[in-house]
């Protein structure tokens, strides 16, 4: 029998994409043996309401030149015409409707395990996905009805918050930063004072 193709979801705004969501995703893929990591960058997340962010259609840009070269990566831009907010379980639900012959996970980090019980229909988000939950030292309890696989080495340094900021204050390109992504920050000028990208929050 044919193995089934082994593919996670890995939502988030980034703002900007960087070295670390590599990193966390290409230790979510080694753990967990996965053909593919779809990067799902979501319009408005329930969790950052009246956090404004660098326009989609450059974060989609940039997760693109991060990701060159990868081929398990993908870039998917779902989310970004799904109703607002992104919800986890909508999402999740509509990937294993359009391609039931594969296995879906869902990669998460500590924290947002720990809030899982929380979210908007967590039950329905289970029912589709294996959990892989980043950690950066303490194992992740588990929690009953919810399957979970830890991914352990995934600590970075790497702050999207700590990049913007960097950016706005005219400081040297990040070091965790793709050297074509900081290019197209630059060219873009994004995240640069007076401009809507320039927000401080976390991302």
């Amino acid at each position: 029998m044919k193995a089934l193709k082994r593919i996670a979801l890995f939502g988030g705004t980034f703002d900007p994409v960087h070295l670390g969501h590599i990193h966390l995703a290409r230790a979510a893929r080694d753990t967990a043996g996965l053909d593919e990591v779809r990067f799902l960058p979501c319009r408005v997340s329930p969790h950052k309401l009246g956090q404004v962010s660098a326009p989609a259609e450059d974060r989609l840009a940039m997760l693109r030149l991060a990701t060159r070269g990868l081929p398990w990566a993908v870039v998917d831009d779902f989310e970004l015409h799904a109703p607002e907010p992104s919800y986890s379980y909508a999402t999740a639900e509509t990937f294993a409707r359009r391609q039931p012959e594969a296995e879906w996970f869902w990669i998460m980090g500590m924290d947002q395990w720990e809030a899982l019980p929380r979210w908007k229909h967590p039950e329905r988000l289970a029912a589709c996905v294996m959990f892989l939950v980043l950690t950066r030292g303490g194992s992740p309890a588990p929690l009953e009805g919810f399957r979970m696989c830890e991914v352990r080495g995934a600590a970075h340094p790497a702050s999207a918050t700590a990049i913007r900021a960097g950016v706005a204050a005219g400081d040297a390109p990040s070091p965790w930063l793709d050297p074509e992504v900081a290019e197209y920050i630059a060219r873009q000028g994004l995240y640069r004072p007076g401009t809507s990208s320039c927000a401080l929050g976390p991302g």
